[in-house]
């Protein structure tokens, strides 16, 4: 028996389909002008803005075609649809963004024994051209990073890019004051420095849902605490709650009612599951409804 069926509502991350595009096309504007910049002033920090630049277009590009996936239809082979893309897509993000992180770590290394020539002048124009846009992006995303893993994961991406322009100016301004050159590679180890635990953050919270772990805001405890306090319910077991994608949580458990009950079983839903909805904001939950002694006659049980 269940309550509140409709696997195929729209995602969170699809209501912000419209803000995705927007930063893509910002984001591959700014790599654009970040790439000619950096080879026209040798400035290795640049280069890896620019690559993360082109790792935020990426992203955002990879957030865009799961909020389409996603938003498929389901069916009988998987009755979920492709919500899950969503996290799927995440995870990746965050792989990317650790890659680009070591090719930075180790061109940094390698410059720091032998420093090349960098024009600090081009660097700080380009950068700021960048810092600017990227701005304007954050400001884009902003309220669908409150909703969207998927989103937050792009948020994120630029907002590590909006830093390292930062970092880029700086170092720029100092190199065309002192001509220290070093300070090239040290600002792009800083970048590495702030891209790696976010790129963490976002890799544990993808696992988190993939992994089918608890919703991280949720106590079960509570949960069960509050269904047992539905009238006629004396018992809740196999009770279970997971993410199929950001903002999509779903919970399952058996409920052992009073004889009594069993007759009003359709009442008895519709009273468990407006808690489930008005506690926990759990939409979709499947409660079986079970007689006292019930439990005996099953297999293995579980929390």
């Amino acid at each position: 028996m269940g309550a509140g069926h409709g696997h195929g509502q729209p995602t969170a991350g699809a209501a912000n389909r419209g803000r995705l595009a927007v930063v893509l096309l910002m984001m591959l504007s700014v790599a654009a002008v970040q790439v000619l910049g950096a080879v026209a002033t040798g400035s290795l920090a640049l280069l890896a803005d620019a690559g993360h630049t082109v790792t935020d277009s990426f992203g955002v590009a990879l957030a865009l075609a799961a909020v389409w996936i996603a938003a498929r239809p389901a069916c009988m082979k998987r009755t979920f649809g492709y919500q899950r893309a969503e996290i799927l897509a995440a995870a990746l993000n965050a792989l990317v963004l650790f890659a680009l992180c070591t090719f930075i770590v180790v061109e940094a290394i390698d410059r720091l024994q032998n420093p090349h020539p960098v024009a600090g002048p081009g660097m700080v124009i380009v950068a700021a051209i960048g810092l600017v846009m990227n701005i304007v992006a954050l400001l884009v995303l902003r309220t669908g990073q409150k909703e969207s893993l998927n989103v937050r994961g792009a948020y994120l991406e630029v907002m590590g890019d909006a830093l390292a322009s930062l970092g880029v100016i700086a170092g720029g301004i100092l190199i065309w004051l002192t001509g220290w050159e070093r300070v090239d590679s040290l600002i792009s180890l800083a970048i590495a420095a702030v891209i790696v635990p976010r790129a963490w953050n976002l890799l544990r919270e993808a696992v988190h849902v993939l992994l089918e772990a608890t919703p991280r805001d949720m106590d079960l405890n509570e949960v069960r605490a509050h269904m047992l306090r539905q009238p006629g319910v004396i018992d809740v077991h196999d009770l279970h709650a997971w993410t199929i994608t950001s903002g999509v949580p779903v919970m399952s458990a058996h409920v052992v009612v009073t004889e009594d009950r069993l007759a009003d079983a359709g009442r008895m839903l519709d009273e468990l599951h407006a808690c489930l909805t008005g506690h926990f904001d759990v939409e979709h939950s499947t409660l079986q409804i079970e007689p006292e002694g019930h439990v005996d006659h099953e297999g293995a049980r579980h929390h």
